[in-house]
């Protein structure tokens, strides 16, 4: 029988295959932009984001000039977004925290990064991996899917799935195998209408 370790190499190796060069599909220009991309992700898809934020950026890239916008302006942009409310004061109060605080700057550890207002630990870890190189692995509702339907981990709470991936993937490659699961998951591997024979990784799993 197959071992996880021996499933999570041969899962590596097609998503090398299938998904050899992942990019970021939220666009940012910087890290501060890219967390405020991310708080917008959540129940939302990254297209609807990325046709938000240029309008949203181009009034604040920046802690300050987004404090200095106010919640209601924020929300207007956003409105299309949904949760719209709930995400205008985070964004507002976590640049205003950023620029009173931490001089403007966005921290570069999970600690402060999990200080700011609407930032959870998935948020954070997008940030540290693709803003700073610092080894992390986000896990979202699609990894976790994923990983529960790879076998790759029975657990229940989005930290034990995370626990049980860094432990099988290497740490250089947390980074590029978050991005590549989710971007295969959604062209071979769909939450819904999945078709086993056209899913490389999951056709082989139920193979083994």
């Amino acid at each position: 029988m197959e071992s996880k370790k021996d499933c999570a190499r041969r899962i590596q190796k097609l998503l090398d295959r299938y998904i050899p060069d992942p990019k970021p599909p939220l666009h940012q220009t910087n890290p501060f932009t890219l967390l405020i991309a991310v708080v917008l992700s959540a129940q939302c898809t990254d297209e609807r984001v990325n046709r938000v934020t240029p309008a949203l950026f181009s009034h604040g890239d920046t802690p300050k000039d987004m404090c200095q916008m106010g919640v209601k302006e924020i929300q207007r942009i956003i409105k299309s977004c949904g949760l719209s409310t709930r995400k205008a004061r985070a964004i507002f109060e976590l640049s205003c925290m950023l620029e009173n605080e931490f001089g403007g700057s966005l921290p570069n550890t999970m600690e402060e990064l999990l200080r700011l207002p609407g930032v959870g630990r998935k948020t954070a870890s997008v940030v540290l991996t693709q803003a700073f190189s610092i080894p992390a692995f986000p896990v979202d509702t699609h990894i976790f899917r994923l990983a529960h339907r790879w076998h790759l981990s029975e657990g229940k709470t989005r930290e034990a799935v995370e626990h049980d991936l860094r432990s099988l993937f290497p740490e250089e490659s947390w980074g590029k195998i978050h991005l590549q699961m989710i971007l295969y998951g959604r062209t071979f591997c769909p939450a819904r209408q999945h078709v086993l024979e056209r899913c490389p990784i999951c056709s082989g799993c139920a193979h083994r």
